[in-house]
């Protein structure tokens, strides 16, 4: 992908997308069968994973602290009380991003590789970009589809980067080469 088609397709997203389009988020999940693709929650500092860490062990890993915590509740509750139906949940097999999708508390979480950490993981971006594209794309529920995620692969995927335990709404668009539109954001704030 050339600069020029990177650069118009973010400026493409940057204007359907405007950074306080939660009332059309929360407009189109209200609906239904939109996906809500969210960053985890707020971890303890640093970026990537430290030295010695393991997948299968949270204790190596950055985790969510309690702001990170609080704000993923507070996220469900606003879905909650805006009687947002999510169908289906699905979550990086990092812990922060488990974590903040349990706390979301809308269903049972299941484990989903193409959500997984694209940060230094370079040779992984095109097949889990390909991956999540094929996920959204494929979204058929009557509810919602929640994805919980990591910011590197928001960003690869769409060229957004949320803040903490937000992200955006999308609609699923099989037919298109993206596989979906954005149409709204989402936040813990509303």
């Amino acid at each position: 992908m050339t600069m020029r088609v990177l650069f118009g397709a973010l400026a493409y997203l940057l204007l359907i997308a405007p950074a306080n389009a939660d009332e059309a988020g929360l407009k189109a999940l209200k609906a239904g069968g939109h996906v809500m693709m969210i960053r985890h929650g707020l971890t303890t500092p640093g970026s990537g994973d430290p030295l010695g860490f393991k997948l299968e062990d949270c204790a190596t890993q950055r985790n969510l602290v309690e702001e990170g915590r609080a704000e993923s509740r507070k996220l469900g509750a606003l879905l909650r009380g805006h009687e947002i139906k999510i169908d289906r949940v699905l979550s990086s097999e990092w812990c922060r991003c488990l974590e903040t999708a349990e706390l979301v508390g809308m269903g049972k979480v299941e484990r989903e590789t193409a959500l997984n950490n694209l940060y230094g993981r370079p040779q992984n971006r095109a097949k889990q970009v390909d991956a999540m594209r094929a996920l959204i794309a494929g979204w058929k529920g009557t509810g919602n589809l929640l994805l919980s995620t990591h910011g590197a692969n928001m960003g690869a995927l769409m060229g957004i980067n949320p803040e903490t335990a937000a992200g955006v709404v999308l609609k699923p668009e099989p037919a298109t080469e993206q596989g979906f539109r954005v149409v709204g954001r989402i936040s813990p704030g509303g």
